[in-house]
């Protein structure tokens, strides 16, 4: 991640570019590809009858293959040396196809954590080399619901750990520090979830030793600068999501026919999907200027990202919500996956801090005093 200081200027001084460069759209291009062939939605919606969501192989050919496992990582641990822009191409996808893979929670949230501590050598850069090859997956055991300024140490069981299931290492906060603990030593009991693609998890750690990798005041930053990234890029999971949400509804709605018409012309539904097309536009520039803010170090990133949470949470829902209801009955059966998009939407909507959590944040930062 670049220096905040080093391009405060150049930030105050130019309007970011919201505009997807050829690189990002060439990385689009190869994960979309990979997941219709490995992770559509007849298999999506096969895995989640059993114990475990994640498609066999697919996190070795997106993370290790494609090198989204170690977009955030420089290069000279293994990474692609990319930034969050990059990292937020991969989350629209994979927020498109509601992909159940490690990404969001590993490859951003605990790799973001861990380049906080600084990457010079010794364990924080060998865990990072790990991570970036794909080989290992790490995730940052605090509650998904945790919001970036939340981020304080628990003492027993953690509740509601997201993807815990498939970790090799649990970033543990503690009272003295930041631990790496192997997921083998800790015991993580799988939880009911609304989102059956995103599993969580209750992960008790207390008992298992680990590497410490920082102390209690660096620590501390690492992880709100993890939650803070983790929080910017979930918005452009969003928006993949309700972007979705709206070329499939209009397919159906052109395609389904009532008294010898399609029911995408009718005036009433035309409108619908005009107004969310108009909330897709501002969620599109709100998710693109959170993934540049963080990726140039921006000094307003915190309230950026806290914009487009405030936004993107609330858009994807409603896109969500009228994908189901403008595909009438077939809308509301298990075998259509828009109850995928609804699930992940609801889901996404309290992840790393609900939009409220967002509000208060943003009425903080620009110093406006709440209601009374």
């Amino acid at each position: 991640m670049t220096d905040t200081t080093a391009t405060t200027a150049t930030t105050e001084t130019s309007p970011r570019d919201l505009l997807y460069s050829d690189t990002e759209d060439d990385l689009r291009a190869a994960v979309r590809s990979l997941l219709a062939d490995r992770a559509d939605a007849r298999t999506v919606l096969g895995r989640i009858e059993g114990d475990v969501p994640y498609v066999p192989g697919l996190w070795e050919a997106l993370g290790g293959g494609i090198g989204a496992a170690g977009l955030l990582v420089p290069e000279r641990l293994g990474g692609q040396g990319a930034s969050h822009r990059e990292a937020a191409v991969v989350l629209e996808e994979l927020g498109r196809a509601v992909t159940p893979v490690p990404f969001l929670t590993g490859a951003v949230v605990a790799t973001e954590t861990l380049l906080a501590l600084g990457a010079d050598g010794g364990p924080v850069a060998e865990l990072l080399t790990a991570l970036a090859s794909g080989e290992r997956v790490a995730v940052l055991a605090v509650p998904l619901s945790t919001a970036p300024a939340g981020g304080g140490v628990r003492s027993g069981p953690v509740p509601a750990v997201a993807d815990a299931v498939a970790a090799d290492v649990l970033l543990v906060p503690r009272a003295d520090g930041l631990y790496a603990v192997p997921a083998a030593d800790a015991v993580i009991t799988p939880q009911s979830s609304l989102d059956l693609t995103r599993p969580l998890a209750v992960v008790d750690a207390d008992g298992a030793a680990g590497v410490r990798l920082a102390g209690a005041d660096a620590a501390a930053a690492a992880v709100r600068r993890g939650l803070l990234a983790g929080a910017g890029l979930l918005a452009s999971e969003q928006l993949g999501l309700a972007e979705w949400c709206l070329e499939e509804t209009v397919r159906h709605t052109g395609e389904r026919h009532q008294f010898n018409r399609p029911v995408g012309s009718f005036q009433a539904l035309k409108h619908r999907m005009a107004q969310l097309w108009l909330e897709l536009v501002g969620a599109r520039a709100a998710a693109r200027a959170a993934a540049d803010a963080l990726a140039t170090g921006a000094p307003d990133a915190a309230l950026t990202v806290a914009v487009a949470q405030a936004y993107c949470s609330k858009t994807a829902v409603r896109a969500a919500e009228e994908c189901v209801q403008l595909h009438g009955g077939i809308g509301m059966t298990w075998e259509h996956p828009a109850h995928l998009a609804l699930k992940r939407a609801k889901s996404d909507q309290t992840a790393l801090g609900s939009a409220g959590r967002h509000h208060d944040a943003i009425a903080s930062l620009v110093d406006l005093p709440a209601p009374e």
